[in-house]
């Protein structure tokens, strides 16, 4: 009986039409707060291209000819990319897999012993068993195994070798 004013009457409910205009009212401050504190925080694009400079002083984000992204394996930068290969595991014989290297030079880059290299890693991917690179540890163990090959042959002229693709099949 508290509900009920001294006139006998019920309180009034609020209006639909009210409640939906303090929503929506509050949605546009919501927006629009969003939208400055998102332009103090990053700048338009044409200010990010204008204020963003290369330490050779040139834009950064330019590309090359022909519209490309410069690639950072290059034979300037004793960089080798070797063309990928696919090939069989010893065990199971059905099974491939598809391989991609680069070949960090000590000095200026060797195109013969880098073809040399790539060949010498085909052959050594035909007598590794799925088994033995399963897992990030088996995939460890042939990365070791291919480094140390590649010592071998380079006779310590490549400091690294880079896996830029590497898919099993």
């Amino acid at each position: 009986m508290a509900d009920v004013d001294q006139g006998g009457e019920a309180p009034k409910k609020a209006s639909p039409i009210v409640t939906i205009a303090i929503v929506a009212g509050l949605s546009v401050v919501a927006a629009g707060g969003g939208w400055f504190v998102g332009n103090m925080l990053a700048p338009a694009p044409a200010e990010a291209e204008a204020t963003a400079v290369a330490p050779e002083g040139e834009q950064a984000g330019k590309t090359g000819k022909d519209g490309e992204i410069p690639r950072l394996a290059t034979e300037e930068n004793g960089i080798i990319a070797l063309e990928p290969f696919t090939s069989n595991l010893a065990y199971p014989a059905d099974n491939l897999v598809r391989m991609e290297v680069a070949l960090a030079f000590k000095g200026a880059p060797d195109p013969v012993l880098a073809e040399a290299i790539h060949q010498d890693i085909m052959a050594y991917m035909r007598t590794v068993s799925l088994q033995q690179i399963q897992g990030p540890r088996g995939f460890q163990y042939l990365r070791d195994d291919l480094k140390e090959r590649v010592d071998l042959r380079s006779e310590g002229r490549v400091t690294n070798i880079m896996f830029r693709t590497f898919v099993i099949e």
